[in-house]
C-alpha cells in the first residue's frame, strides 16, 4: 500500500485550488476544521432556505423569503448619508419596495435599471403596512434565473466566509469528486438502496426540500455508513492484527482457581462464571486475547480479573493489572492479597513511588519469575520493565488508556492475552465505536449479599438537617464520605470548598473524626487520608471527586454529594457506587441547589429512580451525546463529520460486522471490493488502518 491513490489528489490538495479561496479565505476556512477540498465534501448543508420562484408575493407567509420575478420602478436616492435607498418594483400582482442602506446610487442605477425584468430573491417584512425586501440575496437578470438552486444549502460560517464564498468552494469541490468503485457491500447497498458515492455526495450538497437534509435520507445515510465502515475495518485491522499475532496458549485445569472458589463464603454470580468461562476459553486459544470486561459498579470485576490471573499463572507464567491511580493500585491489591494467599500465589505492586534498592529488587524478583501477578500504574511501562513470562494483561478503567496504551503493553509480554475492565456502564452503540476491536463479557448481575442504597434528593436550604444527620450516624459508629461540589472547574476553587466544608463539620462532629482529602494534595497525604477512613479512625471523609473510582470501604454507608446537579450522571453513579458495599443499608444524599434546570431535575430523577448503571448511561448519552460521555478528546472515540454514534447506533453495527466479514474473506484487501475499501480508508484519513496493512 505505496501512497495515496491518484484519484485522491485533487480531494487533497490546497484549498487555494477551489474557485474563489484565496490565501486569505483558506485561512478563514481553517478556523472551521477545513484543510483540503475533502474537509468540505463532508461539511453537509445543516438546513435550506426555499427559494423557489412565486408569481406574486401575495398570498406568501411574511416575514419570509420570497424569490420573485418584478420590473424595476423608481429609484428614491436617501436624503440623509446612510439612509435607506428604494426602489419601488412590480411582480406580476402587486408592488413592493427593494431596500438598500449605505447604498450607492450609481451601482444600484447600473444594476436595476428602471423598467428593466429582474429575478429578486430575499426576506420580505411588512413596514407600516409596505412590503418591503431590504438588500435582496440575489437580484439577477431573468436569463440567469436558473444559477438559483430551488432550495439553496446553508453552510456552517466562520466570520469572513459568506454563505456565497462556501457555495462557490463546495460547487467546485464536488467537481473536482472523483467516481470510485464500490466498497460498500453490494447486497447491502441494494437492500438499503443508497446511491454511489459521488451520487450521495452530489445529492446531500443539493438538497430538494427538508427530507433530503434529515439523517435518513439516503445519501446521507449511505455518507454516515461510509464513516462508520471505515472506522470499524481501522478496528478490524487492529483486531485481526492483536488476534494475528499469535497468542500463548493458556491452559489451566482449575487448581488454583479451586482454592480460591472453596474459599470463599458465597458463590460467584452467574454473570460472573461466564464471563470467567469466557476469559478461560479465549486464553486456551492459540490466539491472542482482547477482551472487553464491562460491569456495573460493585459486579464483582476483581474477582473474575483474579481468576482469569491465575489461569495464567497456572500455565507457568505472570499476570499484570494497570490501574489509572496509585490509590486505585494499592486498593486492587488490597483486593487480591486474601485471594492470593489462598491461592499461594506472589502478588506485589509497582508504582512512581518504588524508589532505590526496593524497586531493584522488585524488577529482579519479576524477571525471575518470583512474582506471580504484578499490580501497577503506568510505571510499569517503563523500559526497565521485564517479566519472565507475561501472559496476561488486565488494564482497569480502560477510558483512561488508548488504544496506543494497549499496544504498549503488549510489547512487554510479546503474546500476552489483553483484558480491558471498566466499572462505566457504555450503550451497545458505543461500546461498538470505542471497542469494536474487541470481544466484551458483561456482568450485569449483582453479587448476593449487597445492600440496595436508597437515593434521596435535599435541596441545600436543609443543610443543618442533613450535618445533623451525620452527628447521630458519626454516634452509631457509621461511616459517610462528604463530597463537594464541583467549582466552575477550578481546582482552587473546589480546594476551598472542600475545606470550608472539612472546617464546618470538623467544628460540628469533633476533631479526629473528618479526614479531608483533595486533588492538590501530594499523594502520599491522600493515601494517609485514605488509609485512616478505611481503617475507621475516621468517620467522614470530606472529598473532590478523587474518590470516584474504586475506593472500597465496607463499613461506609452514607454517601452526601453537595451541588449533585453540578455533576455528570456517569460520575453521580460512581459516586454513589462507593457505599453499598457491606452488609449493611446504604443511602445516597443528593443535595442540590434550588432551582434546578430541567437537565438537572431529569438527571437527579433518575438518579433517585435507579440503580442500574446500563440504564443511566442510556439517558446520559441522550442528555450530552457522546463524545461528551467518554470525553471525546482523550477517549479515542472519532469524531464522525456526518454519521451520529447515537442516532444511528444500528448503521453501526452493521458497519461492524461489514468489515470484519470483509477482512475474513479478504485479509489484505486485495480483491477489486477490498482495494476500494482501501481507496476508502485513504478518503476517511484512517492513516493508522493504512499502516496495519502495509506492515500485514
Amino acid at each position: 500500500m505505496s501512497g495515496r491513490p491518484e484519484k485522491l489528489f485533487p480531494l487533497f490538495a490546497d484549498l487555494t485550488k477551489l474557485d474563489g479561496v484565496g490565501p486569505k479565505i483558506a485561512q478563514l476556512m481553517g478556523n472551521l476544521g477545513f484543510e483540503k477540498p475533502r474537509d468540505l465534501l463532508f461539511s453537509l448543508p445543516h438546513s435550506i432556505v426555499d427559494r423557489r420562484r412565486r408569481d406574486t408575493i401575495q398570498g406568501a407567509e411574511l416575514p419570509g423569503i420570497v424569490t420573485v420575478e418584478v420590473t424595476i420602478g423608481t429609484h428614491r436616492p436617501s436624503r440623509t448619508k446612510g439612509g435607506a435607498y428604494r426602489i419601488t418594483v412590480e411582480d406580476s400582482e402587486t408592488s413592493f419596495q427593494l431596500v438598500f442602506f449605505h447604498a450607492r446610487g450609481d451601482f444600484l442605477a447600473r444594476q436595476l435599471p428602471e423598467g428593466e425584468r429582474r429575478l429578486v430573491s430575499g426576506r420580505i417584512e411588512l413596514f407600516d403596512g409596505i412590503a418591503q425586501m431590504v438588500h435582496p440575496d440575489h437580484m439577477l437578470p431573468v436569463e440567469e434565473a436558473d444559477t438559483i438552486p430551488s432550495f439553496e444549502p446553508v453552510y456552517a460560517l466562520t466570520s469572513g466566509v459568506t454563505l456565497k464564498t462556501m457555495t462557490k468552494a463546495v460547487t467546485s469541490a464536488l467537481r473536482m469528486a472523483p467516481e470510485f468503485d464500490e466498497w460498500i457491500d453490494p447486497g447491502q447497498k441494494a437492500k438499503a438502496e443508497w446511491p454511489s458515492w459521488y451520487g450521495a455526495v452530489t445529492a446531500a450538497h443539493a438538497p430538494q426540500g427538508l427530507a433530503d437534509i434529515a439523517a435518513t435520507a439516503p445519501a446521507r445515510e449511505r455518507l454516515a455508513y461510509d464513516e462508520f465502515l471505515a472506522h470499524q475495518l481501522t478496528l478490524a485491522l487492529a483486531r485481526s492484527q492483536l488476534k494475528k499475532a499469535q497468542g500463548r496458549v493458556s491452559r489451566a485445569a482449575g487448581k488454583l482457581q479451586g482454592k480460591v472458589l472453596g474459599s470463599l463464603p458465597y458463590r460467584p454470580t452467574g454473570a460472573q462464571q461466564r464471563a470467567i468461562s469466557e476469559i478461560s476459553e479465549d486464553m486456551s486459544q492459540p490466539l491472542r486475547m482482547n477482551r472487553l470486561l464491562q460491569g456495573d459498579v460493585g459486579a464483582g470485576k476483581t474477582l473474575v480479573a483474579f481468576m482469569a490471573m491465575l489461569v495464567a499463572v497456572e500455565a507457568g507464567g505472570q499476570g499484570v493489572m494497570m490501574a489509572p491511580t496509585e490509590i486505585l493500585a494499592r486498593q486492587h491489591l488490597q483486593g487480591l492479597r486474601p485471594l492470593a494467599e489462598q491461592a499461594g500465589v506472589v502478588v506485589e505492586i509497582l508504582t512512581g513511588r518504588d524508589k532505590g534498592k526496593e524497586r531493584v529488587a522488585k524488577l529482579e524478583a519479576l524477571a525471575n519469575g518470583n512474582i506471580h501477578i504484578l499490580v501497577g500504574t503506568h510505571a510499569v511501562f517503563q523500559p526497565d520493565v521485564h517479566f519472565q513470562d507475561l501472559r496476561l494483561a488486565i488494564i482497569d478503567e480502560q477510558h483512561r488508556f488508548g488504544v496506543r496504551q494497549r499496544l504498549e503493553l503488549g510489547k512487554k509480554g510479546a503474546s500476552a492475552d489483553v483484558l480491558v475492565m471498566t466499572a462505566t456502564p457504555i450503550p451497545r452503540s458505543l461500546a461498538l465505536a470505542q471497542y469494536g476491536d474487541m470481544d466484551v463479557s458483561i456482568l450485569d448481575e449483582k453479587p448476593p449479599g449487597r445492600q440496595p442504597i436508597t437515593t434521596v434528593l435535599v435541596s441545600d436550604t436543609r443543610m443543618d438537617e442533613v450535618v445533623d444527620r451525620m452527628r447521630r450516624a458519626v454516634a452509631e459508629d457509621k461511616q459517610a464520605y462528604w463530597v463537594c461540589p464541583l467549582v466552575e472547574e477550578s481546582e482552587v476553587m473546589d480546594l476551598t470548598a472542600a475545606e470550608q466544608r472539612f472546617q464546618h463539620l470538623r467544628a460540628v462532629l469533633g476533631e479526629g473524626v473528618v479526614g479531608l482529602v483533595h486533588g492538590q494534595m501530594p499523594p502520599s497525604e491522600k493515601d494517609a487520608a485514605m488509609a485512616a477512613f478505611a481503617a475507621g479512625e475516621t468517620k467522614v471523609l470530606v472529598a473532590t471527586t478523587v474518590i470516584e473510582v474504586g475506593v472500597d470501604v465496607p463499613n461506609a454507608t452514607i454517601m452526601v454529594i453537595e451541588r449533585a446537579e453540578s455533576f455528570g450522571l456517569a460520575q453521580l453513579h460512581q459516586l454513589r457506587g462507593r457505599v453499598g458495599r457491606g452488609s449493611e443499608a446504604s443511602t445516597c444524599l443528593l443535595m442540590y441547589q434550588a432551582p434546578l434546570s430541567e437537565n438537572g431535575q431529569k438527571r437527579l430523577t433518575v438518579m433517585r429512580e435507579t440503580n442500574d448503571g446500563f440504564r443511566i448511561s442510556e439517558t446520559d448519552m441522550e442528555m450530552r451525546g457522546a463524545g461528551d460521555l467518554i470525553g471525546t478528546a482523550q477517549s479515542g472515540l472519532p469524531r464522525f463529520r456526518i454519521a451520529d454514534v447515537e442516532g444511528q447506533a444500528a448503521l453501526m453495527a452493521v458497519a461492524q460486522s461489514d468489515a470484519r466479514k470483509l477482512l475474513h474473506d479478504d485479509p489484505t484487501l486485495e480483491t477489486p471490493r477490498g482495494q476500494a475499501a482501501r481507496v476508502l480508508l485513504w478518503l476517511m484519513e484512517q492513516d493508522q488502518a493504512i499502516r496495519l496493512i502495509s506492515v500485514g
